[in-house]
């Protein structure tokens, strides 16, 4: 097992014993720098290859293990790390991050929106339904560890029934015997005057001479009862080229349900693997170049809502909004409660996907405002039509003409406990919110934009991408959605954060109506009138001009809730 990880060099030599060629990395004199996160493996060269997000970076030398890039390429020979516990963390993170890849892929091809262009991001040689040589290497571990006492007690039961007139004395002698949970001696071994031989036990011969060849290849660790037959060595390679045939042969005579998902596991492995094949490939692999659009459809599983594809201007739906051409989820979407009332509003997100620690770049930002500005955009031409996304979804008040307040979210992946793949730690990542205004003291105009940023535990994203269900999904939407709407309200309660003072007035639609009218250059962007009829003004804590307005018509400070 290879471990390598995206954006880090390494030498050509490296490089060139385990991959077949340089479709993977770009060669600069003799280092190679790694351009794709993935699996690979070579048949020739008898080697598993992970190419890992460079989220796993800690800085250029040290990975988030706390090993150097080359001891992590090197892994099964590295002696800090190997016989550690964290080697068998590090195992069952390559298999999560595998089945990640699996899941992009299957989305790829089930979701009709993602633009073509994905495709050529993504590189593999395997079919949709193919299996691959590490879906069969989980595959028999699992099922023998899931079986593991039922197939050693057909093969003692296939041993007693082999022996006619067993000779205990010797037996005894000879032999030691398992002892069963009654305290009742069993002996695999019987020492007898005639043995015929049962067929069936070829069967098991088969499975686990392929599970021994896992085991010695990949450093597998498992503990295989040594009363089974294994096929060894350069036996086994011979056997591969036969053993497909030599399988066939058999194939009727096995009834229970345990032998025969064995039978088709072998069957899966033979025609794997069968060197005498024409049809025979050298190596295969599933990876992507643009590794930030698997991290965007990661978070946008976890996070986003199905949106509503019926709702259309000029032709465009909100879902279609999300996908640009070159294939880029531009927001993470989804519709809660609004801040200010118990309407509706869209909180936009979008991921970023960088080595840990770092921080989203000015031009990320003016995009992120740009999205929110798509979707306020979309919602107001559906009110121009008469229309509405959904009917308690508001944007915007016709008798201030103000702009509900849009929450903007950017999500980090990071990693700063590799074995923790249970918790999200969704925190928050800076106190202070990124800002985009044209009007610095009007809250409610649709200019003005506030984004807060979060990170999350990237191995807890990657886990969820391939093994959540739907309700495990929604149980994280419902805190998450309630976390974030809180920590807006937070901030905008804080007005040393803010830098806005919130004040509210209950009044009816017309006696508000006639209040904005009269001072309307004065409120412009600067109120809203809520669903629950209640009259928001939103003071700049710089501005001084709303100060009468307030005291004459008896305001109240509002704290959102």
């Amino acid at each position: 097992m290879k471990v390598l990880v995206e954006g880090e060099n390494y030498s050509i030599e490296q490089l060139s014993k385990i991959f077949d060629d340089p479709k993977f990395y770009i060669q600069n004199g003799n280092q190679c720098k790694i351009t794709s996160v993935g699996y690979y493996h070579s048949y020739e060269k008898k080697e598993l290859v992970y190419m890992l997000p460079k989220v796993f970076m800690f800085n250029h030398e040290i990975t988030v293990f706390d090993i150097s890039k080359d001891e992590l390429l090197d892994l099964n020979n590295s002696e800090t790390f190997k016989h550690k516990e964290k080697y068998n963390w590090i195992r069952q993170l390559l298999v999560y991050f595998y089945f990640s890849l699996k899941e992009y892929k299957r989305r790829i091809k089930d979701t009709s929106i993602i633009d073509s262009s994905l495709l050529y991001d993504l590189n593999s040689n395997l079919g949709n339904l193919e299996y691959s040589y590490l879906d069969l290497l989980l595959s028999f571990v699992n099922f023998y560890k899931k079986n593991k006492n039922t197939i050693l007690y057909k093969h003692i039961d296939f041993k007693s029934n082999q022996v006619k007139k067993p000779k205990w004395e010797k037996t005894i002698q000879k032999h030691l015997p398992f002892i069963d949970s009654k305290n009742k001696p069993i002996y695999v071994e019987i020492r007898n005057k005639k043995k015929v031989i049962n067929s069936e036990e070829e069967l098991l011969i088969y499975f686990f001479s392929i599970l021994n060849r896992f085991n010695e290849d990949h450093n597998l660790h498992l503990k295989i009862d040594k009363s089974y037959t294994l096929i060894k060595g350069k036996k086994f390679d011979l056997l591969q080229e036969s053993g497909l045939s030599k399988l066939r042969k058999i194939k009727h005579r096995y009834f229970s349900d345990t032998l025969k998902k064995m039978y088709s596991l072998c069957e899966l492995y033979f025609s794997k693997t069968d060197t005498s094949s024409f049809k025979k490939i050298n190596e295969e692999f599933i990876s992507v170049r643009n590794y930030n659009i698997v991290f965007e459809d990661m978070i946008d599983k976890l996070f986003s809502d199905k949106l509503d594809e019926t709702k259309e201007v000029d032709s465009i739906s909100l879902d279609e909004l999300k996908y640009n051409d070159d294939g880029k989820i531009i927001d993470h979407i989804y519709d809660y409660q609004s801040l200010i009332d118990t309407s509706n509003i869209f909180y936009i997100g979008d991921s970023k996907y960088y080595k840990s620690g770092n921080e989203a770049n000015k031009l990320s930002k003016y995009k992120q405002f740009t999205y929110a500005k798509n979707v306020i955009q979309f919602n107001i031409d559906l009110l121009n039509d008469n229309q509405c996304y959904k009917e308690n979804i508001r944007y915007r008040d016709e008798i201030t003409e103000g702009y509900n307040i849009t929450p903007n979210f950017f999500i980090y992946g990071k990693i700063e406990n590799f074995l923790d793949f249970e918790n999200d730690h969704l925190e928050y990542k800076n106190e202070t919110p990124v800002k985009s205004f044209h009007f610095e003291n009007r809250l409610f105009d649709r200019d003005t934009l506030f984004v807060h940023q979060y990170e999350i535990n990237f191995l807890y994203v990657l886990k969820s991408y391939s093994t959540f269900n739907q309700l495990k999904i929604n149980d994280f939407r419902t805190e998450t959605k309630l976390k974030f709407r809180n920590k807006f309200i937070e901030f905008f309660n804080s007005p040393d954060l803010s830098n806005f003072e919130l004040y509210f007035k209950n009044l009816n639609k017309d006696e508000a109506k006639s209040l904005v009218n009269n001072s309307f250059r004065e409120l412009n962007g600067k109120c809203y009138y809520s669903k629950n009829e209640s009259l928001i003004l939103s003071k700049h804590i710089n501005d001084e001009s709303l100060n009468l307005i307030i005291q004459n018509n008896n305001f109240e400070k509002l704290i959102l809730t």
